[in-house]
């Protein structure tokens, strides 16, 4: 009878321990599902928003397809951001603490990179044309070839841009230094190989200088021509960048002459 009794409990017990097993394991593959999400959206929308550039620069990519794939990793980046906040606030104890940082910084980079550039456009003329002389901007001459396929074309258009420009960026004006036109003429070039820009002129135009300006991300080329006009001992340093492709070059072709005029002095 005892026998009988113990085998029965025993069968009972296993019984329960086999039951709680069972109802515990959904639980536990949901929360395997909620990590793997976490991980794969995080990856994901990193991904989309970095990749776009240099997948436009070495692969061919369209343009606006690689536009479209950073827009759509913000949203599958702010989805990352939410399971992970659900998963802090409603699993806490069972968060691994190292990978859920990881995955959050991923997904924050993949949201704060698109916003920042959105902010940033937001901010500035959607113009890309930018110099110091808005009646008598230096021309291109030595570039003129490089870009005659480029969307933007080389003419200054004036009007309504230079309205824009100097609205925003009043201190874009022609420079005057106390120094005579070869001595500026040689910190020009000093200034463009201190930069990182390709020199681009080879003499076509006298006391003038060109050269091409190429973003990291994408690879976009903005082009540069410097021009010096000797006035008694001074000289007068006048200015223009210009990109190749885009409608707003979020504020970078000021960014660039104002980085250049600090760099020359």
């Amino acid at each position: 009878m005892a026998l009988r009794d113990f085998f029965a409990a025993l069968i009972a017990s296993h019984r329960v321990w086999v039951g709680s097993y069972c109802s515990c394991e959904p639980f536990y593959m949901r929360r395997r599902a909620v990590k793997a999400l976490i991980a794969l959206t995080s990856v994901v929308s990193f991904l989309m928003v970095t990749l776009p550039g240099p997948l436009y620069q070495y692969a061919g990519v369209n343009l606006g397809t690689a536009f479209a794939l950073i827009r759509s990793g913000v949203y599958v980046g702010g989805a990352a951001l939410i399971l992970i906040i659900l998963q802090v606030l409603l699993k806490r104890k069972s968060v691994n603490w190292g990978s859920t940082t990881l995955f959050a910084i991923l997904a924050l980079v993949a949201v704060a990179m698109p916003l920042s550039m959105a902010s940033k456009a937001s901010t500035v003329p959607p113009i890309h044309d930018i110099t110091t002389h808005v009646t008598n901007p230096p021309e291109f001459v030595a570039i003129a070839p490089l870009r005659k396929d480029a969307p933007n074309p080389i003419t200054y258009e004036g009007g309504e841009v230079t309205r824009q420009q100097l609205d925003a960026y009043p201190e874009i004006k022609t420079q005057r230094l106390p120094q005579p036109i070869n001595e500026v003429y040689m910190a020009a070039e000093k200034a463009i190989e201190s930069l990182g820009w390709e020199r681009v002129s080879a003499g076509e135009q006298p006391d003038t200088l060109e050269a091409t300006d190429t973003t990291t991300w994408f690879g976009f080329k903005d082009d540069v021509v410097i021009r010096l006009t000797a006035q008694g001992d001074d000289t007068l340093v006048d200015m223009r960048s210009k990109s190749r492709v885009g409608r707003s070059d979020l504020g970078k072709n000021a960014e660039r002459i104002n980085q250049f005029f600090a760099e020359l002095r």
